[in-house]
């Protein structure tokens, strides 16, 4: 870093902040900008912030500093991250589908067959749900996960299912194909350590005040714990506006590939929030380059007891895959198949 020091700074002034520096355990080299002193300090430890409240010094001008891991992800063709069967990016378009709630096991084995008959890549369903408020469903925990699990292999699908405490995850490690970190959790740290050091695919939703560089920051904790198998979700944003759940940035689709080679998928469900919607805003969505969806899925919406107004009948479900399908041919893109010909062998959750 380069340390500027104020313009009327004399030779006592100078010395005070040299020896300040060096107190600190700094190499200094003293040069001259101009009419202004300034000091060249390298390999220094501490944020400018912290230099900057020494006595004389005006301003502090960092220099270079470690790139990015999420940078090193930029790659020619993008990084493909394969879960199960499935496969998000690489000229793919992956569709996650599935309730957003485990409930009755007969009603998730009815979604998982239709969503699979449909051409999903993998299938979803929550099992700890992270709710608003305390009263309302919280899911059914380890015995939902069993039946997540049970539908999967029957179908042949991989699956992801959400966590939000650093305690859940060996046990849903031990059986999920992938691991989801919603948005109220992105900056959970703990929880993306623990996360990322299970080794499996980690689908990470945006929060809903994130902006990008924060988005990005909580995928490098990711990273830096040694698991490139990230996928990121834009999922809408809090504004003002009552229209929808959320304002759906397509935007950052395009914004991303450009600068990362990690997919970005996107959730039209919850940034809707209104089934009729859901559908427009996927397109939208797939014609801005999006690597895949996630979308909620449902038979009987109205028996649902979690975010039935967003869920989607399967007649919907069916259009919507089809022009997935045309929208991806566009620009020489094929709809990702999980290929459920051969199931892998159906492991339990712990204590099952």
């Amino acid at each position: 870093m380069i340390i500027l020091l104020h313009l009327d700074a004399g030779p006592a002034e100078r010395a005070a902040v040299r020896a300040a520096l060096q107190k600190l355990g700094l190499e200094v080299e003293e040069a001259r900008l101009g009419e202004r002193t300034a000091f060249w300090v390298e390999g220094a430890d501490l944020p400018p912030e912290s230099v900057a409240r020494l006595p004389g010094v005006e301003k502090v001008v960092p220099l270079g500093g470690r790139a990015p891991l999420v940078e090193s992800t930029r790659v020619p063709g993008g990084r493909p991250v394969r879960v199960g069967g499935a496969c998000f990016g690489g000229g793919q378009v992956a569709v996650i589908a599935g309730p957003c709630t485990v409930e009755e096991p007969a009603a998730l084995r009815e979604v998982a067959r239709f969503v699979a008959q449909a051409g999903a890549a993998a299938l979803r369903g929550g099992v700890f749900k992270v709710r608003t408020s305390p009263h309302n469903y919280q899911g059914g925990g380890a015995s939902a996960l069993r039946d997540l699990a049970a539908a999967a292999h029957e179908t042949g699908l991989p699956f992801f299912t959400e966590l939000s405490d650093p305690r859940q995850v060996a046990e849903v490690a031990d059986v999920a194909d992938g691991l989801q970190i919603g948005a109220r959790h992105m900056q959970n740290f703990p929880l993306l350590i623990e996360a990322a050091r299970a080794g499996k695919p980690l689908l990470l939703k945006r929060h809903m005040s994130a902006d990008v560089d924060e988005w990005l920051l909580a995928v490098e904790y990711v990273l830096k714990a040694g698991n490139e198998q990230v996928i990121l979700c834009e999922r809408g944003l809090r504004s003002a506006e009552k229209h929808v759940r959320y304002l759906l940035d397509i935007g950052v689709v395009p914004w991303l590939k450009q600068r990362i080679g990690l997919p970005v998928i996107v959730d039209p469900s919850h940034s809707a929030g209104d089934w009729r919607l859901v559908g427009p805003l996927a397109r939208a969505a797939v014609a801005a380059g999006a690597d895949g969806l996630i979308i909620e899925v449902h038979h009987r919406p109205e028996t649902t007891r979690c975010d039935a107004q967003q869920a989607l009948p399967f007649a919907d479900f069916a259009r919507l895959m089809h022009d997935v399908r045309a929208l991806a041919a566009l620009d020489g893109r094929g709809l990702a198949g999980a290929q459920p010909s051969t199931p892998p062998p159906l492991q339990r959750a712990a204590g099952a």
